[in-house]
């Protein structure tokens, strides 16, 4: 559990408040096909109280009720987010497994490096991260985080959330001035690999624009589409 976090459950909506200053890390969703507005209409209300920065997310397209929603509560910036996944005998890995950069896991006593380099990685203010990977988040059954570091520096995160069979992959991040150089491919594998020595036989992922073609070369494949509100 992060710390300071929140979790709430009404109907089969969904709300999540972690206390970073992003508002994707904040939020009330439904991944029901049909969501419950009445729901994610309360749900949203207590969470606005609460942070400043949060989001509503759904599955697929929103409709015009849900639009109306978001946008009674402030929130009229649209994301659309790609869901993608594979099989593991789908993974498409490169030859060879020697890495020129080193990437190690680590754990909850390095959770302040962590952070700074998935600040850095992202190109956040410092601090927005809040305390999301603080606490023990980095010792959690089924999750590992993972560096990698250069002349003692750490340039790209990675973590791997494992539930029976599948391994998910998130906080793929390289600092700028280590782009271009296939890190962000070397830490997805990273995590790939060790989900499947584990025992996966499946992997998915939500990508951004600029990490989706990367993610379909390795043969995740677009699975859908969901839809998050965000304040402009």
């Amino acid at each position: 559990m992060t710390p300071n976090g929140g979790y709430a459950e009404r109907g089969t909506a969904r709300a999540a408040i972690t206390h970073a200053g992003i508002a994707s890390l904040n939020g009330v969703h439904d991944l029901t096909t049909d969501p419950d507005l009445g729901s994610l209409d309360g749900l949203a209300t207590e969470v606005a109280r609460q942070v400043p920065h949060w989001s509503i997310m759904v599955r697929g397209e929103a409709s015009a009720a849900l639009v109306d929603l978001a946008a009674r509560h402030g929130l009229r910036e649209r994301h659309t987010l790609p869901f993608l996944a594979c099989a593991t005998d789908d993974i498409v890995f490169r030859p060879g497994s020697t890495q020129r950069t080193p990437v190690r896991r680590v754990g909850a006593d390095e959770s302040d490096r962590y952070t700074d380099a998935f600040t850095e990685s992202f190109e956040v203010p410092e601090g927005a991260f809040g305390s999301l990977m603080g606490g023990a988040v980095l010792d959690t059954d089924g999750m590992t985080g993972y560096l990698a570091e250069e002349s003692d520096r750490a340039i790209g995160t990675a973590l791997g959330m494992r539930t029976p069979g599948v391994i998910g992959v998130f906080n793929i991040g390289v600092v700028p001035s280590a782009r271009g150089r296939g890190l962000g491919r070397t830490l997805t594998e990273t995590v790939l690999r060790d989900g499947i020595a584990a025992g996966a036989d499946a992997a998915y992922l939500q990508s951004s624009p600029m990490g989706r073609p990367l993610y379909e070369s390795m043969g995740f494949v677009l699975v859908e589409t969901w839809t998050m509100f965000a304040a402009g």
